[in-house]
């Protein structure tokens, strides 16, 4: 049972002075420390990486830090100082992994960039920070070329390749090679000490409306972050970490920084794509991976994979940090009983640097529900991490009960939750008193388990009460001849809004509306049923794979009008 103590609002909380203590207060909280000791008491642990030509190679922390400090030299050299923004256009490569290092050690500004973003949008990242730098495997070039014209403040543009850059097409200019620059720059540095408030790193977020909205994490937030991902995904010096989500966006969650801190071996599975997920698969079991990160759209191939291979590989110390959309218990299952690997359901945001809850059994939970209720809850968001307050806010900003049918917005605060937006003036609606309004709705239960119900976007309005879109989709992805499903509220006459689903379906299987409304019954109420449904090929995405439900709602925005289709 959790007990609900008040939390106090920005405007109310007080900050007082006590006794001075006798601690190195003074020493500032940065990503360097990180690399440095893993460096200089782990220099031999493995980092393995894809190569350009599809195979694997391998270095050590210690190789990895040689050319960290070359690399930061080599940046200085280029008139990158303090503040200054470096962008960088990459897969998970050995190279991006570098970069996480140099660039802020020289107190410096890492930017992401997604290479999802549209000409226009990444244009937009680039000139509204100001970043000066970019940095762009080889393979991107194109991507960059694009958008040149269009970002006056980049002054120069280093080629990611392990080719002669004589030997590279380009027209960007000027260009420089990295290899080249760091073949040629001082071996050693004298790192700044910066201080822990200092941007290490920005993000911008991938909404479906509005231009995005840069995010600048401190050093002192991805430090203190890192000790919360290792201790809440239980993360040890054994520990083999492979970085599956875009190390371009939301810092591949912050697990690059949480595994060079417990100096994990680490695997960077360079470019590959959701179609193919084998040659990741194949390397979880021969690299003996046992914490890795990324979305089903990604875990769902794998699992297929796995399902093909004569000799079940035993993955009972793998942990996949599964987040983006909830996991679907078909999936969660089959990994535990394929492999006997453990799905972590995880929630966050590009505003959260991104962990805010981690969905782990509590003993007394695990103690008292059946094995039927155990799997049920593996579909909450988790519990709440130490450092990351969490309210759920009425619509008239009043804090509702963890009774766990309290539907609000869930709204968080902590040393690694935003309190702004870059350059926005009007963000404001994005805030309540200090805390940062998801825009996500939820309820917590009497365990202090989160449940996100839908966003505040999606929730479908229906003759004066709420259905979730997120736990309609779910149930249909359990249905065998579903394999996507998407479920939008689309304007109706008498009702304000009803649930449209579109479903793609497996190869050779076939679906009809009565077929939905069985299997919806049992967790849905009649009223609450969708009136139509249709099959596609596919649904339509983001730029970072989430569905865009903004788009199928204009697709069918007169489906249920008198005139409608």
């Amino acid at each position: 049972m959790q007990i609900d103590t008040p939390i106090p609002a920005a405007g109310t909380r007080r900050v007082v002075t006590g006794h001075p203590s006798t601690m190195g207060d003074d020493v500032q909280l940065n990503t360097t420390t990180l690399i440095r000791h893993a460096a200089r008491t782990h220099g031999d642990q493995e980092i393995v990486y894809r190569t350009p030509d599809g195979g694997w190679d391998r270095y050590t922390y210690a190789n990895a830090y040689d050319r960290v400090q070359r690399g930061a030299n080599a940046l200085r050299d280029l008139g990158v100082e303090p503040g200054d923004k470096v962008g960088i256009l990459d897969w998970n490569s050995r190279r991006h992994y570098e970069l996480y290092w140099s660039i802020p050690g020289l107190g410096a500004v890492m930017v992401q960039l997604n290479l999802r973003l549209g000409p226009e949008d990444l244009a937009y990242v680039i000139d509204h920070s100001g970043t000066s730098v970019v940095a762009v495997d080889e393979t991107l070039l194109p991507v960059a070329e694009a958008i040149a014209d269009r970002v006056p403040s980049v002054r120069a543009w280093v080629v990611l390749t392990d080719r002669p850059l004589s030997e590279v097409q380009t027209s960007l200019s000027p260009a420089h090679s990295y290899e080249e620059l760091v073949a040629a720059a001082a071996p050693t540095i004298d790192w700044p000490e910066v201080d822990e408030r200092s941007a290490y790193s920005a993000c911008y977020t991938t909404g479906t409306t509005g231009r995005p909205k840069g995010v600048y994490y401190s050093h002192r937030a991805i430090v203190l972050h890192s000790y919360s991902i290792a201790t809440n995904i239980g993360m040890t010096l054994d520990d083999c970490t492979m970085l599956i989500t875009p190390m371009f966006h939301g810092q591949a969650w912050g697990l690059p920084q949480a595994a060079t801190l417990m100096a994990n071996k680490i695997v960077l599975p360079g470019r590959y794509v959701a179609e193919d997920t084998a040659p990741l698969t194949d390397a979880i079991i021969g690299e003996g991976v046992t914490i890795t990160n990324g979305a089903p759209a990604i875990f769902l191939p794998m699992l297929a994979h796995i399902q093909t291979l004569a000799d079940r590989p035993d993955l009972s110390r793998l942990r996949l940090m599964s987040g983006a959309t909830e996991p679907p218990l078909t999936m969660m299952r089959g990994f535990a009983d394929l492999t006997g690997a453990e799905v972590v359901h995880a929630y966050g945001a590009t505003e959260t640097t991104p962990l805010v809850t981690m969905n782990r059994y509590k003993p007394g939970v695990r103690a008292r529900l059946g094995q039927e209720d155990l799997w049920d809850l593996k579909r909450k968001q988790g519990l709440p991490v130490t450092g990351v307050d969490i309210r759920i806010v009425g619509p008239e900003g009043e804090d509702l009960p963890h009774d766990g049918t309290s539907q609000g917005e869930i709204c968080l605060r902590g040393p690694w939750i935003t309190r702004a937006y870059h350059r926005l003036d009007d963000d404001q609606d994005r805030f309540l008193d200090g805390w940062w309004r998801s825009g996500d709705v939820g309820c917590i239960d009497p365990d202090g388990y989160l449940k996100v119900t839908d966003r505040l976007k999606d929730v479908i309005k229906s003759g004066g009460e709420w259905i979730s879109s997120i736990d309609m989709e779910n149930l249909l992805l359990s249905h065998p001849a579903v394999a996507e499903a998407a479920v939008v509220g689309i304007a109706h006459p008498q009702w304000q809004e009803r649930p449209f689903v579109l479903v793609v379906l497996r190869p050779g299987d076939h679906l009809t509306l009565e077929e939905i409304h069985t299997h919806l019954a049992p967790a849905f109420a009649k009223w609450q049923l969708p009136e139509r449904f249709e099959a596609v090929t596919e649904l339509p995405k983001t730029s970072v794979g989430k569905l865009d439900k903004k788009r199928i709602r204009a697709g069918y925005a007169d489906l249920y009008q008198p005139s409608g289709r």
